[in-house]
């Protein structure tokens, strides 16, 4: 069974601003463009990459990020099933997290994969308390 990752919007950040960790991205794309690994992201953690890029730069350079975001080997998970739902309002009453991190670990979570992601800040404590949660840190 190929590896399954989901990937968290500080991940993704960390390639495209060419952050310590993106060498470990960048390898699972590399994974993810052989078929030797699935890659996905959920549209909402892409709303968070648009909306921080728009702020901080432009709406041509949010546009532009986003095209070639979709250019790569990622699914992009845009339903929010009743599943997911129930798990990320699960995960987002339990712990101090973001709706958008919520989100990525309930798709972890459900899909049985492997979360991306470098946010000791919110998630060490989803990791301390979530067993069945599995991540991958890049920094």
């Amino acid at each position: 069974m190929k590896p399954n990752y989901i990937l968290d919007t500080c991940a993704l950040f960390s390639v495209l601003n060419k952050e310590v960790g993106a060498e470990i991205v960048i390898k699972v794309f590399a994974d993810s463009y052989t078929g030797n690994a699935i890659l996905s992201i959920h549209q909402i953690n892409l709303l968070e990459i648009y909306y921080n890029i728009f702020r901080y730069y432009s709406k041509t350079k949010a546009d532009e990020v986003i095209q070639k975001i979709k250019s790569l080997p990622i699914n992009i998970i845009a339903e929010i099933s009743e599943p997911l739902l129930k798990e990320a309002g699960r995960l987002k009453a339990t712990h101090k997290i973001s709706i958008a991190d919520s989100i990525a670990l309930a798709e972890t979570s459900i899909s049985g994969g492997t979360i991306i992601t470098a946010d000791h800040h919110e998630m060490d404590i989803v990791e301390q308390n979530e067993p069945n949660i599995k991540f991958l840190w890049i920094r």
